[in-house]
């Protein structure tokens, strides 16, 4: 929004501007902030930063927790939630002695991959177009005690309304895609939603009710480069949140809030240019696709099982990811099969628009971290001229799940699971590390808390159908 501080002083002043909202990320992929008032945006903000504790927030150690944030000025937006005229930036962290860049923030992980494709040669810059799937409930309770446990959502456009004796309009079972009003009954909150992302300079492409009946929605942007992926994302999952708050509703990016229903990912659609020329384009290849952007993809499903740790790092992303749905859960890449893990859109024909898809994603994951790991990985196919074909990653273009059992075990299968992820990841992150971008002990960090606090502490407490299966026996 802003190039030099003198424009965003001026903005502050015209608008009569109360407060300055300081927004960043954790090392899980969560938003945090603090609000200084405006007479205390000044230049030696700039230069000092406004100092926070990462050891709270999982960037640093309880022992030097000591970090400091400073706005990014490019990324500033007039927040429309504030009763008060609040101006919000995204935030860089800096080392509170040396004002140096934090090493560990994510978002300055994503930023080091950007610069290491461009010294790579390849191409000078990457675009993204992220997916961005949610279910909006109109209300949501859950507890986990000793003695109980137990969630429940509730949807007025669900199928299991359909007996309450209401309006009639409701949609079924996997039902939803683009429903149109009066079953689409979150049209106008769509609307609203993309109205305010665009008002603060985020484009939408499209909006629509997704195949999942109590609720599903997706809003689309175009694509941009890699960072200012990373901030429409988060963006875009505050404002889905927080307009449905307005309504006196509920929104979740988890992968699968409902069983027995679609589920919600955030598929990465990817491509490389240098300059002007899209690298991933070939008149004459499969899919229009050039044999770099095929080592790319021998990159993405070579280090699939391992990438998974970082852009599905949920218990609850692998209950998404099961067969029967178009969630991938084979290695393979395809031209428009939505049930591999590398996809071509067959629309994407002109030669600028030419790309891949890698659908595994879900919101889970800390965007930064997910869309640098997928560079790294695409770009050591690249390195390594590992050929997708050759590797036995495809291409497939049949319905696998008509297939037989035999021909269904020569495709090698993803993660099914949290630990199994981490696991690989503990076994293959060479990649990740390549021109600096990732550090070993953040890699090493990601694996124990996700390994401790999460995938443990899910395995280990009784299931609520666990009673209904065993308490007889």
């Amino acid at each position: 929004m802003f190039t030099t501080f003198e424009d965003a002083r001026r903005y502050v002043e015209e608008r009569d501007v109360q407060m300055i909202d300081l927004k960043f990320t954790d090392l899980w992929g969560r938003w945090h902030h603090l609000t200084i008032p405006a007479g205390q945006f000044t230049p030696a903000l700039m230069e000092s930063g406004v100092g926070f504790d990462g050891s709270a927030v999982g960037l640093k150690s309880v022992k030097a927790g000591d970090m400091v944030l400073v706005p990014d000025l490019e990324t500033g937006f007039l927040d429309p939630f504030w009763e008060l005229p609040t101006l919000s930036f995204i935030c860089t962290t800096l080392e509170a002695d040396t004002k140096a860049d934090f090493p560990n923030d994510p978002r300055n992980i994503a930023r080091r991959a950007e610069e290491y494709l461009r010294r790579s040669g390849i191409a000078d810059r990457s675009q993204w177009g992220p997916e961005f799937e949610f279910y909006v409930f109109d209300s949501v309770a859950y507890e986990n005690e000793m003695n109980r446990a137990g969630y429940s959502v509730e949807s007025g456009e669900a199928a299991w309304r359909s007996g309450d004796g209401g309006h009639g309009h409701y949609i079924p079972l996997h039902g939803g895609y683009h429903a149109i009003p009066p079953q689409d009954t979150l049209y106008n909150l769509r609307a609203e939603m993309s109205r305010y992302l665009q008002e603060m300079g985020v484009p939408v492409k499209y909006h629509h009710h997704e195949v999942g009946g109590p609720g599903q929605c997706e809003i689309e942007t175009p694509l941009m480069g890699l960072v200012e992926s990373g901030d429409t994302t988060m963006i875009v999952k505050y404002v889905a949140k927080m307009t449905a708050r307005q309504h006196g509703q509920t929104v979740t990016f988890m992968p699968k809030p409902i069983y027995g229903e679609a589920g919600s990912g955030m598929h990465f659609h990817q491509h490389l240019f240098l300059g002007d020329r899209n690298v991933f384009y070939d008149p004459d290849g499969y899919g229009l696709l050039s044999q770099t952007a095929l080592y790319y993809i021998g990159g993405l499903l070579s280090h699939g099982p391992a990438l998974l740790a970082l852009t599905n790092p949920s218990t609850n992303s692998y209950r998404r990811l099961v067969p029967g749905y178009e969630a991938p859960v084979n290695a393979f890449f395809s031209s428009g099969n939505r049930s591999a893990a590398v996809r071509i859109p067959r629309y994407a024909t002109r030669p600028d628009r030419v790309r891949i898809e890698f659908r595994p994603p879900d919101a889970t994951g800390n965007v930064y971290l997910s869309l640098a790991a997928q560079l790294l990985a695409g770009l050591d196919g690249i390195r390594r001229r590992i050929d997708p074909t050759a590797a036995g990653f495809g291409p497939i273009d049949a319905d696998i799940f008509s297939w037989n059992d035999a021909q269904r075990a020569a495709i090698r299968s993803l993660p099914a699971s949290l630990k199994e992820s981490l696991e690989a990841l503990a076994a293959d992150h060479e990649f990740l590390l390549a021109g600096g971008v990732f550090e070993e002990d953040l890699i090493e960090r990601w694996i124990a808390f996700k390994m401790e606090e999460e995938y443990y502490q899910v395995r280990n407490r009784p299931h609520p159908y666990e009673m209904e299966l065993y308490f007889d026996v």
